[in-house]
């Protein structure tokens, strides 16, 4: 899910940073990362990539590996640097915060900070990402007008992180994905702390909804029967964590799901009954990656 750096968002290409060569701002979506042995740190990457008054055709940034050899380092500073440059990248649609890979930094290890300053200082922001919850805060709750998706990727998110997400004022919202991750890195929630987003009632254009890589997937299908939110979604994603028969139970009672377009259960743990039969109710559902639990139990996908 995570092994690779993006390669493609937002409509445009992905490519590595390099000061050395002349970057094409409109053509391009820039990662900045640094090297273990690299020269320049995050802030030199970042001048370079603002000193040229070109970077105001910047649609997208991602922010890549940041720590140089200091592994405790927090996006702080990153976080400070692209609220300084709000002058700068004013056709600034996207920010990735964290594609950063295992090799790199697990995911569990990567610190982040309160990212909040970012959605003031872009208001015509569309697209947040953010790898990592290790120190992560959205400020109580996000209140931003033009944001259309948020994604938060964790190997264990802290419950009142995803409280503070339930919180936020989007109206403009139309996909949310939030990883749960596990409670041995932090992930506390249950599915009780997901109530804002089985309502659904503050994000009118939600269309698409992620609850992903969670130890308590079939508690999170289950809740899903008579939840309001599935009135509005085409697509419902509940990929990387340990679904069960018991939850596909759920889901195939769950008349609502008839009208979707896509529904995602990829990495389960299905019986070969159940999942046949969840097929073949739902064509369209992805049911790949059928894991067999071990002797320790079922994991999700992505953790460390």
């Amino acid at each position: 899910m995570i092994s690779e750096h993006l390669s493609n968002w937002l409509g445009l290409p992905v490519e590595l940073f390099n000061p050395k060569k002349n970057p094409d701002y409109a053509g391009r979506i820039y990662r900045l990362a640094t090297d273990w042995d690299g020269e320049d740190s995050i802030s030199d990457l970042f001048e370079k990539f603002t000193s040229n008054p070109a970077c105001s055709a910047t649609t997208g940034i991602i922010i890549g590996a940041f720590h140089g050899e200091d592994s405790g380092q927090s996006t702080e500073e990153v976080v400070q640097l692209l609220v300084a440059a709000r002058k700068k990248l004013p056709n600034l649609r996207g920010i990735f915060l964290g594609d950063i890979l295992s090799e790199e930094n697990e995911i569990s290890w990567i610190i982040q900070s309160d990212v909040s300053p970012i959605f003031e200082a872009y208001p015509a922001l569309e697209h947040f990402r953010v790898r990592g919850g290790e120190g992560l805060s959205v400020g109580g709750g996000i209140r931003h007008a033009a944001l259309k998706s948020l994604v938060f990727e964790s190997g264990g998110l802290a419950a009142s992180i995803i409280r503070e997400i339930g919180a936020s004022q989007v109206p403009e919202i139309e996909h949310l994905e939030i990883w749960t991750g596990s409670a041995n890195y932090g992930g506390d929630s249950t599915v009780a702390d997901l109530g804002a987003f089985l309502d659904g009632g503050a994000w009118p254009k939600l269309t698409s909804l992620g609850l992903r890589d969670s130890e308590y997937s079939d508690a999170i299908a289950t809740a899903l029967i008579g939840a309001p939110v599935l009135a509005k979604l085409d697509a419902l994603d509940l990929s990387l964590g340990i679904l069960g028969d018991a939850g596909a139970e759920a889901l195939l009672k769950n008349t609502a799901l008839s009208k979707l377009k896509k529904l995602d259960l990829h990495h389960h743990y299905m019986s070969d009954a159940v999942m046949a039969q969840l097929k073949k109710q739902f064509p369209f559902a992805d049911v790949s990656e059928q894991e067999k639990a071990d002797e320790y139990g079922p994991f999700i996908s992505v953790s460390e």
